[in-house]
């Protein structure tokens, strides 16, 4: 057998269309593949700038640090208009405040010193024979003594929200936190008398009534009304005499009300001076 007969035969490739492709022999020549065509090339250009000179450049950074200063100048001006305005209306608030307390303080001294009348004719009215008293003037006098008229500062919050912006150039560098710090100890005072005050009527003045007078007696009494018949149970001139020692001590804290009331009023007013003298505020 030939070897020719033994070498198969190649198949020969065939296109979509079913054509048949001759295969490349050695002898025939082989086609070349499909070049890409040439990309194009972009070259940056070599811009070499010249140095400016070092006039230009301190030129710059001057006009730069300029504008930083008229801004750091503009915002500090904008926020010193800021604070003065908070601070006048805090200080003209306080002054209102203050206004309120005054004359809250002046309505209470004049209450006080009824009281303390009643407590003086209740002392020498204790000293006499039972048989002369009069039990209708003595439970007027006892419920008189009895009255309380605490004081609350309106200037609080004022107070409050000036310590809290003490660190405002205007408030720092002035003298009012000495002025609010000795209404404020006065305020305190008065608030302590008031209490010692309180713990009195509960320990002498209610014991004396509850155990003395009838429903009648203390209804008309504390509403003011008239009562012709007055009784008072189980009165002694022991009790009358107790009652008059009692008398002297409430009347020993009446007058510390008074005097504390009219120190806090002295205060209240030269704060209120101050402010406005410090602060430049108008009269209202």
């Amino acid at each position: 057998m030939n070897e020719e007969q033994n070498i198969p035969e190649k198949k020969s490739e065939q296109d979509p269309q079913g054509e048949s492709k001759p295969e490349a022999g050695p002898d025939q020549p082989i086609k070349p593949k499909k070049e890409l065509p040439d990309m194009e090339v972009h070259h940056h250009p070599n811009v070499h700038h010249k140095p400016k000179p070092w006039k230009e450049y301190f030129l710059e950074g001057l006009m730069i640090f300029i504008a930083v200063m008229l801004g750091f100048i503009a915002e500090n001006i904008r926020e010193g208009i800021n604070n003065r305005e908070h601070v006048r209306e805090l200080t003209t608030q306080l002054v209102q405040e203050l206004k309120s307390d005054t004359l809250q303080l002046n309505e209470i001294y004049l209450e006080e010193q009824k009281i303390i009348s009643a407590n003086d004719s209740l002392i020498s009215l204790s000293q006499q024979p039972m048989n002369k008293i009069n039990f209708g003037q003595l439970l007027r006098l006892v419920v008189i003594c009895h009255s309380m008229w605490p004081f609350h500062s309106f200037s609080s919050g004022a107070i409050a929200a000036i310590k809290n912006e003490l660190h405002l150039k205007q408030f720092s560098s002035s003298e009012i936190i000495s002025y609010i710090s000795v209404y404020e100890g006065h305020a305190e005072l008065l608030r302590t008398v008031q209490e010692i005050t309180l713990q009195y009527q509960g320990n002498f003045i209610d014991p004396f009534l509850l155990r003395h007078g009838t429903a009648a007696d203390l209804n008309a009494a504390f509403h003011q009304q008239p009562n012709p018949n007055p009784e008072m149970r189980n009165l002694s001139q022991e009790d009358i005499t107790q009652l008059g020692a009692n008398m002297v001590l409430i009347r020993v804290i009446t007058d510390g009300l008074l005097v504390n009331n009219r120190r806090l009023k002295t205060d209240a007013d030269k704060l209120i001076h101050y402010v406005k003298k410090q602060y430049n505020l108008e009269e209202n």
